[in-house]
């Protein structure tokens, strides 16, 4: 069965070495996020065409009920991981765009720079972790 976590398609990746001095996402800087960005869209749309693949290949109509459940169980998990990660293309390319109006690694709440570690982890932050953590506890609160 292919791969079903978004993280893991995100391909080993050289870490960005700052230089002293460098000002925060130059041109440079933008590019490497770029790249990370557009192979972890390609791994996801590969892992699109692999799902199609399988789910054509493996479609058999089992006369067991127990059998055929079993196989529409694993296809319902596999499409809604490949649901989950269309969302994650659709913001993949919200995080490209905001690279080429040059407006990628600042936090959206409160403008400071959100950090390259940060963005190496979760190339689409759009939060400082402050403000992502304070985020975070607010909606547990409302939510509960």
């Amino acid at each position: 069965m292919p791969n079903t976590n978004p993280e893991s398609l995100m391909k080993d990746f050289t870490p960005y070495v700052a230089a002293e001095g460098e000002e925060y996402m130059n041109e440079k800087q933008l590019a490497h996020f770029k790249n990370i960005l557009l192979n972890w869209k390609q791994n996801l749309m590969e892992e699109v065409d692999r799902t199609v693949h399988h789910l054509k290949e493996e479609a058999v109509n089992y006369a067991d009920p127990n059998d055929r459940a079993s196989q529409e169980e694993e296809f319902s998990l596999e499409l809604r991981a490949r649901d989950r990660e269309r969302k994650l293309v659709k913001k993949i390319n919200q995080t490209i765009e905001r690279i080429n109006e040059d407006d990628y690694g600042f936090c959206d709440e409160c403008g400071i720079e959100i950090g390259i570690r940060r963005l190496e982890a979760r190339p689409t932050a759009s939060m400082c972790i402050d403000c992502k953590t304070l985020a975070e506890i607010k909606e547990k609160q409302i939510g509960n």
